[in-house]
């Protein structure tokens, strides 16, 4: 089974940018057909969808003229990251970094147990 374990600051101030990393075992984050992305869960509020990881170098969009998402994977150390600019405390939420493993036959989805970050001053 892959395994998935964020990392990243628990704190962030307003109008900084957050820094997450996902650290990946027991399979090549470069192995074909593994998918790789972040997700996030605001207090109280379902799972949202941040960003996927792109198959090599790194990708970024701009959800709204403020906020950038960037993801990115770093081979040599088999992590992907993320990171999210101009947080505010509206983006306070519990982070995970997921892998979709597809088979012939099967869609497996493994998580990370999820970090948490807090956006305050």
């Amino acid at each position: 089974q892959v395994q998935l374990v964020e990392s990243g600051p628990g704190l962030v101030k307003p109008s900084q940018t957050l820094s997450l990393t996902c650290t990946v075992s027991t399979v090549d984050i470069t192995t074909a057909f593994h998918y790789w992305a972040w997700f996030r869960q605001p207090p109280g509020k379902g799972l949202e969808w941040i960003g996927s990881v792109p198959p090599s170098g790194s990708t970024a969009y701009t959800p709204s003229p403020k906020n950038r998402v960037s993801t990115a994977r770093d081979t040599s150390k088999n992590q992907f990251t993320l990171e999210l600019s101009s947080m505010t405390p509206a983006a306070t939420a519990e982070y995970f970094c997921a892998g979709l493993t597809l088979t012939v036959s099967t869609a497996t989805n493994n998580w990370g147990k999820g970090t948490r970050v807090i956006v305050s001053s």
